[in-house]
C-alpha cells in the first residue's frame, strides 16, 4: 500500500500551477531559450529593466547597469540587451554610445579614455541626459557583466564598435559562450555569416538588413550551410512576417523582434501600442512567427506571457 504522506505529496504536487514561460527553459543558457522547440515567448529588455516596474516596486534604473541587470532577474526577464564599447587601453565596457555625455556625469569619447577615466564616472538614471539624476552606479566592464548573468540571465551583446573578435574572446575566455548572443547586420552581399569566425563560436544572430522581397533572400542566405540561433527583423511591413516565418520553420531559426517605442512591424505598433493593447501588438506577432520580443516595458510584456500561458 502506498504511504498516505506520498499519496497526499504527489497531490501537492498536480496541484501546482504550470510554471511560466521563463521557469520551463534554463535559467542563463542561450541554447535552451532560443531551441525552436521552446514555443513560449521570450522577453528581452532593452539595455536592461532601467524603466520602473511597479508592481515588483521598482523605479528608474540607469541602462547598461548592474542594478538593471538585477531587478530583470528578479523580474524574471529572460534576457537583458547591453552594449559594448572598447576603451583607449583596451577595456570592453558596457556603454551604448561612443560618448559618455549622455548616460554620465562626465564628458568625452569612451574610444579616447581609459578604464580607470570611464570607472570614475556616476551613471545617470534611466537612458540618461543631463536633466536625469546621477545614481551610485557606474559603467561596468563586459567581465562584470557576464559575472552577474552567469546561470542567472542570458544577455544579447550589442557590439557597437568592429570589436567583435575582442568580445568573443572575452566571452569564450569567461566560459560563457552559452550565456549571450552575437549580432551584426547582413544584407543582400553578406555571406552566411553564422559559418564564419568569430561568429561561428558564440550564438549568433543577423540582424537582416532588407527590404521587400530582398529580406526573405537574406534571410535564406543567411540559413545556407549555417545555423544562426534567430533573425533579428528589420522595419518592415506586416505582410512581410509570414514570408520569414516560413523560413525561420523550414531551419528551424526562430524569429526576434524589436517593439521598442512604435515597434518595427508597420501597421502593427510597438510598446507604445502594446500597453493599451498587448494582444494586438505582442499577441499578432507572436501568432505570426515571432517568439522573440525587445521591449523597453518587460513588466507588462510579462505579464502578458503570464496571462497568455495560463
Amino acid at each position: 500500500m502506498i504511504n498516505r504522506r506520498i499519496l497526499l505529496a504527489i497531490a501537492l504536487v498536480l496541484s501546482l500551477p504550470k510554471p511560466s514561460v521563463a521557469e520551463d527553459v534554463k535559467r542563463g543558457s542561450v541554447s535552451s531559450l532560443f531551441a525552436f522547440s521552446n514555443e513560449g515567448i521570450a522577453v528581452v529588455a532593452h539595455r536592461g529593466c532601467h524603466d520602473p516596474a511597479p508592481k515588483h516596486g521598482f523605479g528608474y534604473a540607469p541602462e547598461n547597469s548592474l542594478l538593471g541587470l538585477e531587478r530583470c532577474v528578479v523580474m524574471g526577464v529572460d534576457m537583458m540587451e547591453t552594449d559594448v564599447h572598447m576603451t583607449a587601453d583596451g577595456y570592453l565596457v558596457m556603454i551604448h554610445d561612443e560618448s559618455v555625455d549622455r548616460t554620465t556625469d562626465g564628458h568625452g569619447i569612451i574610444s579616447t579614455m581609459t578604464l580607470a577615466e570611464v570607472r570614475k564616472l556616476h551613471l545617470r538614471q534611466n537612458l540618461g541626459g543631463y536633466a536625469e539624476p546621477l545614481t551610485d552606479e557606474h559603467v561596468p566592464t563586459l567581465d562584470e557583466m557576464l559575472k552577474a548573468a552567469k546561470g542567472r540571465i542570458t544577455l544579447n551583446l550589442d557590439v557597437k564598435a568592429p570589436i567583435y573578435a575582442e568580445v568573443v574572446d572575452a566571452v569564450l575566455r569567461a566560459g560563457a559562450a552559452d550565456l549571450v548572443t552575437v549580432k551584426t547586420r547582413a544584407g543582400i552581399a553578406s555571406p552566411a555569416l553564422a559559418a564564419i569566425a568569430p561568429f561561428n563560436k558564440v550564438p549568433f544572430v543577423p540582424v537582416l538588413n532588407a527590404k521587400g522581397s530582398d529580406i526573405v533572400a537574406v534571410a535564406e542566405r543567411q540559413a545556407a550551410n549555417a545555423k544562426p540561433v534567430a533573425f533579428e527583423l528589420p522595419h518592415m511591413q506586416s505582410e512581410d512576417v509570414p514570408k520569414i516565418a516560413a523560413v525561420g520553420r523550414q531551419h528551424g531559426i526562430k524569429l526576434f523582434n524589436n517593439t521598442l517605442g512604435d515597434g518595427s512591424c508597420i501597421g502593427i505598433g510597438g510598446d507604445n501600442d502594446a500597453l493599451k493593447d498587448p494582444d494586438a501588438v505582442w499577441g499578432w506577432l507572436y501568432r505570426n512567427g515571432i517568439s522573440i520580443f525587445q521591449t523597453d516595458r518587460p513588466e507588462a510584456l510579462l505579464e502578458f506571457r503570464a496571462a497568455m500561458h495560463k
